[in-house]
């Protein structure tokens, strides 16, 4: 059993509560660990803090936990880091969505123009963390939440020594939607997925021993018209049909795109502004339940719901404790997928124990999948150099290698006005010419 220092950079924000969750329920693994609860906000962070500790309390597990708002402070002699923070909050997401929507591009927050501007906000941050790591913990291991976590951790892995793993539910998530959709068991499934986070494609796909395909294509015949069915399901299910192989779901951006911009343009709100007129309830409940003896987090009321991160406690479990598990996982290559350079941090299954986070050999893309996947991959190189070190010119090269740009003249007009509309939240050398 693993007894830890651990830091979680973001313990204040909404996903605070359902992270701590996590922990505790695997409170077992991580007996006598303390979590530093790291934010900058004191009154959410006090809070998430008093949940904490009321929710191990009364499941018995001996975790201690403490919040700071001094980084490095938090930081020092940690064996382990968590971060999920998001520089600018839900108002720069907000930004990140509206500005591209009014240039006729798609406005997300891992993809396009959206993800590219929370990339440069979260890598300048890093760059922080990582200094004050070199100080405060030198030797600790960083498991990383913070989205795009593709590049993050791609601008990290190229210019740091740091031990450092991004993580994401998706690979386990978006298989378990499309067979839900189809009527089948998520228990059965056998699912391994490779490429990049939020662009990873099946290259094992399996249902109680048999090929998974037939049955999805079946259910998309079958359900292709079904009012029931989120439009988005109804792509994933097209996709895998057509493809031959379980999409990421954000794939419907590249495979739908005129679709899904419509859709988004047509909502009177953006995703964003959706999750700013909820966050007063969650915080709602948490001081509700931060006031009760026996704390339950509502999955209806809870950011993320009433689990949030899991992954990253299974990870740091896997780790610390040595249990040679194979979770998915973004890493660099080093040769685990083929086709794809060593140094491109890929998503993939990773063997996680004692001695770290290793790729396993895994299965290439056919050619027909490879081709979306390896441009994106180019562009997730291209954005991590220009956080991490570019310029003005750099970032509008990196931003117009975007599959969902692709134009000299809208990528300097996007880059103009989103670097001025983010540029508390920015490296000087990254400011609009």
């Amino acid at each position: 059993m693993a007894r830890l220092k651990i830091a979680y950079i973001g313990g204040g924000s909404t996903r605070g509560a359902g992270t701590m969750a996590s922990l505790i329920e695997q409170g077992e693994n991580f007996g006598g660990s303390e979590v530093v609860l790291v934010d900058l906000d004191a009154e959410r962070l006090e809070l998430i803090g008093r949940l904490a500790r009321r929710m191990a309390a009364a499941k018995g597990v001996d975790i201690a936990v403490s919040t700071t708002t001094d980084r490095r402070a938090g930081l020092d002699g940690c064996d382990a880091i968590l971060t999920s923070y998001r520089p600018g909050g839900f108002e720069a997401r907000v930004l990140d969505e509206r500005i591209p929507l009014s240039h006729g591009v798609v406005g997300q927050e891992t993809q396009g123009p959206g993800g590219f501007f929370m990339a440069l906000r979260s890598i300048h941050v890093m760059q922080g963390i990582l200094d004050d790591v070199a100080v405060a913990c030198p030797g600790a291991r960083i498991f990383n939440y913070t989205n795009p976590v593709n590049v993050v951790a791609q601008a990290v892995c190229d210019h740091s020594d740091v031990p450092f793993v991004s993580l994401c539910e998706g690979p386990i998530v978006f298989p378990e939607e499309i067979a839900e959709a189809a009527g089948l068991d998520p228990a059965l499934l056998d699912v391994a997925s490779v490429g990049l986070n939020h662009g990873s494609w099946s290259v094992r796909h399996r249902y109680d021993g048999r090929d998974l395909l037939p049955f999805v294509q079946e259910a998309y015949a079958r359900r292709a018209d079904d009012p029931s069915l989120r439009p988005q399901t109804r792509r994933m299910l097209r996709l895998a049909s057509v493809m031959g192989a379980l999409p990421s779901e954000y794939f419907q951006y590249y495979y739908f795109e005129d679709e899904v911009l419509g859709e988004l343009t047509s909502k009177p709100t953006t995703r964003a502004e959706d999750i700013l007129s909820w966050v007063p309830g969650y915080w709602e409940h948490y001081v509700e339940q931060a006031d009760s003896d026996r704390p339950e987090l509502d999955p209806g009321r809870s950011r993320g719901g009433i689990h949030e991160l899991e992954l990253a406690i299974d990870c740091m479990d896997a780790v610390f404790n040595d249990r040679e598990e194979t979770l998915p996982v973004n890493v660099p290559n080093q040769g685990s997928i083929p086709g794809f350079p060593d140094t491109l941090v890929v998503e993939t299954l990773g063997r996680c124990d004692a001695a770290g986070v290793r790729p396993l050999p895994m299965p290439g893309l056919p050619v027909h999948l490879r081709g979306l996947v390896e441009a994106l991959g180019e562009y997730q190189q291209a954005a991590a150099d220009a956080a991490w070190s570019g310029d003005a010119r750099d970032a509008v090269r990196a931003l117009a290698a975007h599959p969902l740009v692709r134009s000299i003249d809208l990528a300097e007009r996007l880059y103009a006005e989103m670097a001025a509309a983010h540029r508390a939240h920015l490296p000087g050398r990254l400011a609009p010419s």
